[in-house]
């Protein structure tokens, strides 16, 4: 059972959304805006959201950027009755995890749904297996070669590229990083 959040100003929407999510076995919250809709999403732990395109007040593409801001990690489903190609596409670059057009065709929905809380699951346990990765093979020591060490490791880190570091073990007198060509 997963916890959605509904976000539309519209309630026969909500209504049918939630009837839906709540015979899947699903938790619903709702918000009438689009502000009420970023302050329980900063407020509670929501496995998904659903949010409306066009709201009064903050429409839905500035509350999927409020969003995002505070945790990218809840996959944010755009939902609109108006929109086009290019709302869709710009929701998608702001980070939503899906667009569907009004009224929702209920396979797509459903499938959505599940597709969305299978990312936020693996993204979860991603994150468990780096911290057991980083648990299990920390670098000890605080000397000048140690630092200077994690110091070419933070530079080379972010690229592609094959280094191997050589140097004396235990005097510190010298590290060398060598650039591997493949």
């Amino acid at each position: 059972m997963a916890h959605l959040l509904l976000i539309d100003d519209e309630a026969p929407i909500r209504a049918s959304l939630r009837e839906i999510l709540e015979y899947e076995g699903h938790k619903i919250a709702e918000a009438a805006t689009g502000m009420d809709g970023v302050l329980a999403a900063t407020k509670t732990p929501f496995d998904a959201i659903f949010c409306d395109v066009k709201m009064p007040q903050m429409d839905g593409t500035e509350a999927l950027d409020r969003m995002m801001a505070v945790n990218p990690e809840v996959p944010v489903i755009m939902i609109s009755g108006h929109g086009d190609i290019n709302t869709a596409v710009d929701c998608l670059k702001k980070g939503a995890f899906d667009y569907l057009p009004k009224p929702p065709d209920l396979n797509r929905l459903l499938s959505t749904v599940r597709n969305a809380l299978d990312k936020k699951s693996l993204v979860q346990e991603v994150k468990t297996l780096k911290k057991k990765v980083n648990k299990q093979y920390t670098m000890v020591g605080e000397s000048a070669g140690m630092e200077e060490l994690k110091s070419l490791i933070d530079k080379v880190a972010p690229s592609e590229a094959r280094v191997l570091i050589t140097g004396p073990n235990g005097s510190g007198k010298e590290l060398v990083a060598h650039h591997i060509h493949q």
